[in-house]
């Protein structure tokens, strides 16, 4: 979970070091005071992109930082897998400069944006305030209920099989249209299989062949390289071998008058060794070497062949055998594509493998889309919504989908009255809000994820509504570490930590801070946010009994 958080020229922010706890903790603060950006800033530092009007003005560069307790999370496990563990908590860092220029760190190593972003999914789950309106859309539903059933894995593999089948079905629609112009295609091929075949050309034998055709080419010049060599080696009156064994001779009969000598001799004694081994093996290379125009001229029409059948099709001489294999591999995907059953075959087997893993998915939906119902429902009687209800409908798709043999629609009814609906065609703006918010804490039980915020998801509700979302909040802190950015003071009174979030300086300049607030400082906290700037003697004693109702619901 996350225990600091530290950000530097970041908007209004110019330095700000936070630590959390354990359980529900609150940020509240005057609008415009900076509460979404602390939101923001752990957003960059989870992948993000970042944006240069982001950057505090004046600044050269925003810095940003955060540690976690990973524990035995998923977060732990992926860290392992990454080799990018540690011992101690989880430390993440990025720096952006006032180009965009961007770098991160994961545990003082370097790390791209995408790692940040797959770590960030196992460390925060984040709900926004514009909740309802992520969940319009049928993908956004069908993976709300993949991930409440803990099935992702499942529909990966489904989209997985599906990508196989369609790739067949295009092959067999493909081998009809394409009939005709295959047979020209064919015919071409065949025949420069037959001349490639026919020139018979291995992949190393151009280099060999250019190195031999080099060799035989400069034969006479290389031998008397050799002899000269020899010469100088050991056959010549005042070569180095004898030379050597005189000098030799000589530092031995001295050594007897000064032993130091001897180390100097065990110097010069591989030096002597050397000489006579390269001395046999220049003889072994004369022996060796031989001057054959008729091998010359074999290699020099051979090479003449290459080039020539090179240029005609267009390939470098030493790729000719990589084009033989590919043209081999052409035709039989030409004549692959000409037999109509075996196609036709293929495409049933792939979807016979899809079917195999989508049934058993769909199978899973039917039960996750029960219990989902079940559970949102329940919490919507909470929400000011008695006797609405919400409804999972899978409806069967007409040919398989990637993402499987059905699509999900989330119907809803506010009230006992109302016919269920599209969720976002038969309710309000208030009443989305609402249905959001069950939907968030509902799957939030089930997640795995440890820190869980919400951005002002309470919008649009009040009074013994928003006491409900405070002690839905202040249980789900039970379980899981809650942050949440919240105007309402019916639900910071249920925080076990309150944040306050301000705004401070002139027009020149301005800054935001954050402190946390002690009892006292939160029952004046909570008395601004019922009444605004002007703060009364009632509503100070409303906003310490919501405190104290608070506290005796924990005692």
């Amino acid at each position: 979970m996350l225990r600091l958080l530290s950000i530097r020229n970041f908007v209004v922010v110019e330095a700000l070091d936070v630590e959390f706890d354990d359980g529900f903790s609150v940020l509240t603060g005057e609008t415009g005071a900076g509460k979404s950006i602390l939101l923001d800033a752990l957003g960059l530092l989870l992948g993000d992109r970042f944006e240069s009007r982001q950057l505090r003005p004046g600044a050269e560069r925003a810095e940003f930082a955060a540690e976690f307790d990973v524990g035995d999370a998923a977060a732990a496990a992926w860290l392992s897998e990454q080799e990018l563990a540690s011992d101690d908590d989880l430390l993440l860092r990025r720096v952006i400069d006032a180009q965009g220029r961007s770098r991160a760190w994961i545990n003082g190593r370097p790390a791209t944006l995408a790692q940040l972003a797959e770590l960030g999914e196992r460390l925060i789950d984040l709900h926004g305030q514009d909740a309802h309106q992520a969940l319009a859309s049928a993908d956004a539903q069908r993976t709300l209920l993949d991930a409440f059933g803990g099935f992702t894995t499942l529909t990966r593999e489904v989209g997985e099989s599906w990508r196989v089948w369609r790739a067949a079905v295009e092959k067999h629609e493909a081998a009809a249209s394409g009939a005709k112009a295959s047979v020209s295609e064919r015919e071409f091929l065949e025949a420069r299989r037959g001349e490639l075949s026919a020139l018979g050309m291995t992949e190393s034998e151009w280099g060999e062949l250019s190195a031999a055709q080099l060799r035989l080419a400069n034969a006479a010049s290389l031998l008397e390289t050799a002899a000269h060599c020899s010469e100088a080696l050991v056959d010549g009156d005042d070569a180095l071998a004898v030379r050597l064994s005189q000098l030799m001779h000589r530092l031995e009969t001295n050594s007897a008058l000064d032993p130091a000598l001897r180390e100097i001799i065990a110097l010069v004694e591989p030096a002597a060794i050397q000489l006579k081994e390269a001395a046999r093996a220049l003889r072994d290379y004369r022996r060796r070497l031989e001057v054959d125009p008729a091998e010359l001229q074999r290699v020099e029409a051979r090479l003449a062949a290459i080039h020539d059948t090179a240029r005609k099709h267009r390939a470098r001489p030493e790729a000719l055998p990589a084009l033989l294999a590919e043209t081999d591999a052409r035709l039989l995907m030409l004549a692959e594509a000409a037999d109509e059953a075996m196609l036709a075959r293929r495409v049933a087997d792939a979807e016979e493998r899809y079917r195999a893993v989508a049934q058993p998915l769909s199978a899973k939906r039917r039960f996750a889309a029960n219990e989902l119902a079940h559970r949102v429902t329940e919490a919507m009687q909470d929400l000011a919504m008695a006797g609405g209800r919400l409804e999972v409908v899978l409806i069967p798709e007409a040919s398989p989908a990637s993402y499987g043999l059905e699509h999900v629609e989330l119907r809803v009814a506010s009230h006992p009255k109302q016919m269920l609906g599209p969720l976002t065609r038969v309710a309000s703006g208030g009443e989305l809000s609402r249905i959001a918010l069950a939907i968030q804490v509902v799957t939030s039980e089930v997640g795995q994820v440890p820190t869980l915020i919400f951005d002002e998801v309470d919008t649009g509700i009040g009074g013994a509504v928003a006491a409900t979302v405070g002690r839905q909040l202040q249980a789900l802190g039970t379980r899981r570490q809650v942050l949440c950015v919240t105007h309402l003071a019916q639900v910071a009174a249920h925080a076990d930590h309150h944040f306050r979030v301000a705004k401070i300086g002139n027009g020149a300049t301005v800054a935001t801070t954050l402190d946390r607030l002690k009892s006292s400082e939160r029952v004046d906290e909570l008395a601004r946010m019922l009444s605004g700037t002007e703060i009364t003697v009632k509503t100070r004693a409303h906003a310490k009994e919501l405190l104290e109702q608070h506290r005796r619901a924990t005692s």
